[in-house]
Order: structure tokens, then C-alpha cells, then sequence
């Protein structure tokens, strides 16, 4: 059977022409999962092509006029270095009918806004924790409804950006110094979230109309200060050395009370549907000591890096990485564009 043609397309941190190798930038860790993505299709004998898209959206027209794909693997995580706009991207790939692979814009725009998530989902009864939004130029002040502590966190950014330790707040100065934060340096509105105590885990799903929970993974904080709160933030997700001062691992999730394993697997399925996502995704919950079970972030287009959690997952379900990028493959020539 014939392989599909492959553009495999994704944002970059300056403009690059078409035609470009990017063997120098593949040497980078900074760019593992573009490399790693079209080391394993290009071994595979895939007709893969590359593009690159920083500020400028007419390249990539041009690249498919003159060289039309069978399907683009969207990489594309940014535009002009802003997050919200990977959903314009991929309505952009819908627009010219070419099938891609990944979430859908209307997942996209629902999972990079953090309060529109969690209204979805609570108007679903599921679990997510009291949160309020605060929009620069307003007001910021404690809301009766919420107990601390806090966190506060960007309302649309991703992979952890804007959070650290000063991102849990116990008072209401605390509240406005760290909204105020927010504000002035990403420029966008703050979500402020009462914080859930609990096991940090990671739940991966594959699928559009049939969908497979992978094993669960789990964030384990290994010597970290008991006295400090136990989140992801951007260092503990990024910081190898920080990972390793205080023992910091993500591995598969350990042992969860009866039945619990099957509650979690279905209210993340629940979720999948309600954002309407498709293809790939994952979702980060907090496990508390009750057996409660609260959804934290929802992502759509999560990492597909060896080493992060979709991949090692799906590893655990007996899903090479090359099987699993077929499958994604796959999962977008089904897709119907309209």
C-alpha cells in the first residue's frame, strides 16, 4: 500500500524559507519532537517534507499549491509567537481541505482557554476545581466563592508557562500581587483556581469516534519540600537539573484504590467528548485522598517527544512510536473537511 505524502509542519522562532533541511536546528533538545517525528517517518519510508512557519502563513499556501501533501502532521504550536492562535492554524489546514493530523480548531480554541474548559466541563458534572478569571483593567479582589489556597495561572498559555511556586497564594494580597503578575508580563487575562490537594497524574487518549485510554502516568515529587505545594511548574516539567536536585520523576502512575482505574478512564472519556476533542490528547487531574477525581488542564496536541507522556504510554499499551504516528496518521486522512 502506497504512503501517504507528508508535510510535516511546525512553528518556528524567526522566518525560514521554504526548501530549508533544519539538520542544524535538529541537533538542538529545543526542537526533539520535530526531529524525532520525521527521523521515525522518514526511516520508515514516508515522502516526508518540511516547513517551518514563524509570522507569515503565505509559505505554507504556497507549499501546498505547489507540492500538495496527502496530509499535513501538524506540529504548529504557536504563530508569531502566540499560543492561541495553533486553532487558526488548523482551521487554515480545513480551509484548503487538506486533511491533517491532531486536534481539531474547536478543541484547540477550548483547551487554550483554561475558564471555558473548566465551564464546559462542570455544565457536564465533572469535577474541576472553583475558579474565577481576571481581566486586566478590572478589579481584583478574593471572591467569596473561593477557598485558599489559590493558584493563578495565565488563562491561555500552555506546558506550564506563568507557573512556579509564587503561583499558590494563601491571601488576598498574595491574590492581587500574583493576577497582577500575570498581567503585566503575558499580557492576558488571569485564572485564579483553588488548589487540590492530591496525586498529580496523566491521562492519554487515542481516538475520534472509538477512543483508547493509554496507562496513567503520575508526576512523583521524590524529595520535594513537604512544607511547599506539590505542582507541575514550568521548572518541574522543564528544569532537568531542578528535576533532579529534588528528585522530581514522572513515571507510571502507582497503585490506586479498587474500581478507581475505571472512574477515571471514564470521566476522561466523558471530558474527551465534551471538549470535543479528537485524535490525540491528554488530561491532568488531581487524585485527592477521598478518591475524588478533579480534571486540572485539558490538552489537545500534547507533546509527541519520546520521553513525555503520550508516547511512553502509549509504549505501555504495546504502541511503538512508529505505530502510534501511523495511527495519528491515520486518525487524520478519517477525519472529514468540509
Amino acid at each position: 500500500m502506497k504512503k501517504p505524502k507528508i508535510l510535516l509542519v511546525f512553528d518556528t522562532p524567526y522566518f525560514i524559507e521554504r526548501g530549508y533541511d533544519f539538520k542544524k536546528e535538529f541537533e538542538d533538545p529545543g526542537w526533539m519532537v520535530e526531529q524525532e517525528v520525521y527521523t521515525a517517518l522518514k526511516a520508515s519510508g514516508y515522502p516526508v517534507s518540511l516547513l517551518g512557519i514563524y509570522n507569515d502563513i503565505s509559505i505554507l499556501l504556497e507549499e501546498i499549491k505547489e507540492n500538495p501533501p496527502d496530509i499535513i502532521f501538524n506540529l504548529v504550536e504557536v504563530f508569531n509567537q502566540k499560543s492561541f492562535l495553533d486553532k487558526n492554524v488548523a482551521s487554515l489546514f480545513e480551509m484548503v481541505g487538506i486533511p491533517y493530523t491532531g486536534a481539531n480548531p474547536e478543541a484547540l480554541f477550548i483547551c487554550n482557554n483554561k475558564a471555558l474548559t473548566k465551564e464546559i466541563l462542570s455544565f457536564h458534572r465533572i469535577k474541576v476545581p472553583n475558579f474565577y478569571t481576571f481581566y486586566k483593567g478590572r478589579k481584583v479582589w478574593l471572591p467569596k466563592k473561593l477557598k485558599l489556597p489559590l493558584i493563578v495561572k495565565p488563562l491561555c498559555e500552555e506546558a506550564s508557562r506563568g507557573i512556579s511556586l509564587a503561583s499558590v497564594v494563601d491571601s488576598e494580597e498574595a491574590l492581587i500581587d500574583r493576577v497582577r503578575f500575570i498581567h503585566q508580563n503575558f499580557d492576558i487575562p488571569a485564572i485564579a483556581e483553588e488548589y487540590i490537594e492530591g496525586r498529580e497524574i496523566y491521562v492519554s487518549i487515542l481516538g475520534n469516534k472509538k477512543i483508547k485510554v493509554l496507562p496513567f502516568r503520575e508526576m512523583k515529587f521524590g524529595e520535594f519540600p513537604q512544607d511547599e505545594p506539590r505542582i507541575a511548574t514550568y521548572k518541574a516539567k522543564w528544569d532537568y537539573d531542578y528535576r533532579e536536585k529534588w528528585g522530581i520523576k514522572n513515571v507510571f502512575a502507582g497503585r490506586l484504590p479498587e474500581g478507581v482505574d475505571k472512574k477515571i478512564a471514564d470521566i476522561c472519556k466523558r471530558a474527551y467528548r465534551a471538549l470535543c476533542m479528537d485524535s490525540y490528547a491528554r488530561f491532568d487531574i488531581r487524585f485527592t485522598s477521598n478518591s475524588e477525581v478533579y480534571i486540572i488542564e485539558a490538552n489537545a496536541n500534547p507533546s509527541l517527544a519520546k520521553n513525555d507522556e503520550v508516547v511512553q504510554s502509549a509504549e505501555k499499551a504495546g504502541i511503538s512510536y512508529l505505530k502510534l504516528l501511523e495511527r495519528i496518521i491515520a486518525l487524520g486522512l478519517e477525519r472529514k473537511i468540509i
